[in-house]
């Protein structure tokens, strides 16, 4: 890093990092008790704070990681500083905790920004900057840094476990990513990514060789041909057959292996790998998660996925491959037809985003869910179009690792999608600089009107006094 981006970037968080606690603390004069989840997550974490730690919410679905770390920073902070009394452990002191890790999942996208885009010297300093900055206040995450939710933490163990994956420190990057499942229990696909990313690297290297060898340059220029993906399958299976190779994976991966294997073991004790209320998040095929998740990917990355050149490239791939677009329109009109779900909580629950998108766009007609076919069609082709520069056992595995993490939610709940749109957010190459700043201002524009509406707009149910709040 040159010292002029080094004083940038660090100007950049410093500046960001005040702004959030100027939002911070207007969010916290609003809403000054726990709200929505926070009515769970602070009576937990308090529970610890006094020592109770057999203590346990059985509303609570997620392992107690968030509520350890919280404990583990609060009390000795507490006694160096001296506080005592309610403000140990407050609801406003536990939030603070995500602001903090706000401040270092900016600095991890930073570095793995840096790292993954090295080889690009054509990237300037300020843009890896102004790209990180965009992504630490991207819409659905950045507002989950102002209340008591284990997103933040989440997000942070995670990235910081891919960075070390990419640096090689793969004993490291499983602990990281126990600490991250310790948060979420589906980070799990994630440390099942990293080992994928390891994986990855050495397939490709064989598949390089492999082409060489039979001289056949055209097979990599054109990864989207069927009988280019049928060569790839049936070298895949080759490869991953021999005994030799299996070793040598298993040399590079074992710290990955262990913790798969604990989890594993965990979900047969468990039962399951929801902890608490599991009623409530009972897995299930729902593929249409899938395309929601390639249509909020679109929505927030349409600098890179709405420009009339991509356009034109996605009409003319149609005018070329008119079959096999016509069985993908097929397949998924039959996954919606026969694999939509709907959960009780977004036909009930107002205060989220999530209720009017469904309201007001899918409950519309019954037809209207099979009329936004040829949308997500264009959104697949979109995205893997984004994501060409990377090989394509790179993104075999990111689109299994997506998949593993999408399908299995009955509930449309964008907080699932933060994490795999920041990955797929960091492999895409960089746009110029304007579009950049387009990305940016838009990211700046959603937070603005959702937390005008999280703190002006409030209503009250007929049933209940308590304020309520627009939120994601």
């Amino acid at each position: 890093m040159e010292r002029a981006e080094a004083y940038g970037f660090s100007g950049a968080i410093s500046g960001a990092f005040l702004l959030s606690c100027l939002l911070f603390a207007a969010v916290s004069r609003r809403q000054r008790g726990p709200y929505m989840d926070e009515v769970f997550h602070v009576p937990q974490a308090q529970a610890y704070c006094h020592g109770r730690f057999l203590q346990w919410d059985p509303m609570i679905t997620t392992l107690p990681g968030l509520y350890l770390l919280s404990v583990g920073v609060v009390k000795p902070a507490a006694w160096l500083l001296g506080w005592t009394g309610s403000v140990v452990c407050s609801v406003g002191m536990l939030r603070f905790i995500n602001l903090l890790f706000s401040a270092g999942n900016l600095y991890l996208l930073y570095l793995l920004l840096f790292k993954i885009h090295q080889k690009n010297k054509a990237v300037s300093g300020f843009q890896r900057i102004l790209s990180a900055l965009t992504l630490a206040v991207f819409p659905t995450l950045y507002f989950f840094t102002f209340l008591y939710y284990t997103d933040p933490g989440s997000v942070f163990f995670t990235l910081f476990s891919y960075l070390m994956c990419l640096y090689g420190n793969h004993k490291t990057s499983a602990l990281l990513g126990f600490c991250g499942f310790m948060f979420r229990q589906t980070n799990i696909v994630w440390t099942v990514f990293c080992a994928g990313n390891v994986v990855a690297e050495k397939l490709n290297e064989a598949w390089k060789i492999e082409l060489q060898k039979k001289k056949d340059e055209k097979i990599s220029s054109r990864k989207g041909s069927f009988s280019d993906l049928t060569r790839i399958l049936k070298f895949l299976v080759k490869y991953l057959i021999s005994p030799k190779n299996l070793v040598m994976l298993t040399a590079l991966t074992w710290p990955y292996i262990i913790l798969v294997s604990l989890f594993f073991v965990f979900v047969f004790v468990n039962g399951g790998i929801v902890v608490g209320d599991r009623s409530s998040h009972e897995a299930c095929l729902h593929f249409p998660q899938l395309f929601y998740f390639l249509s909020f990917t679109v929505f927030f990355s349409f600098p890179h996925s709405l420009t009339p050149t991509k356009i034109r490239k996605f009409l003319l791939s149609l005018r070329k491959h008119p079959v096999q677009y016509s069985l993908i329109t097929v397949i998924s009109l039959f996954l919606i037809w026969k694999f939509t779900y709907v959960h009780k909580y977004l036909l009930a629950d107002n205060r989220h985003y999530t209720f009017y998108v469904w309201r007001k766009v899918f409950q519309r007609h019954e037809l209207v869910k099979y009329l936004l076919v040829p949308f997500y069609v264009f959104a697949g082709w979109s995205f893997a179009d984004t994501l060409k520069s990377k090989s394509i056992f790179w993104i075999l595995m990111y689109f299994v690792c997506l998949l593993a993490v999408t399908v299995p939610q009955k509930l449309l709940e964008f907080r699932y999608f933060i994490l795999p749109f920041l990955i797929y957010r960091l492999n895409i190459p960089f746009l110029s600089l304007y579009r950049q700043l387009l990305e940016l201002a838009f990211y700046i524009s959603v937070n603005a009107v959702t937390f005008y509406l999280f703190l002006n707009r409030t209503f009250q149910w007929e049933n209940s006094d308590e304020v309520q709040r627009f939120m994601w």
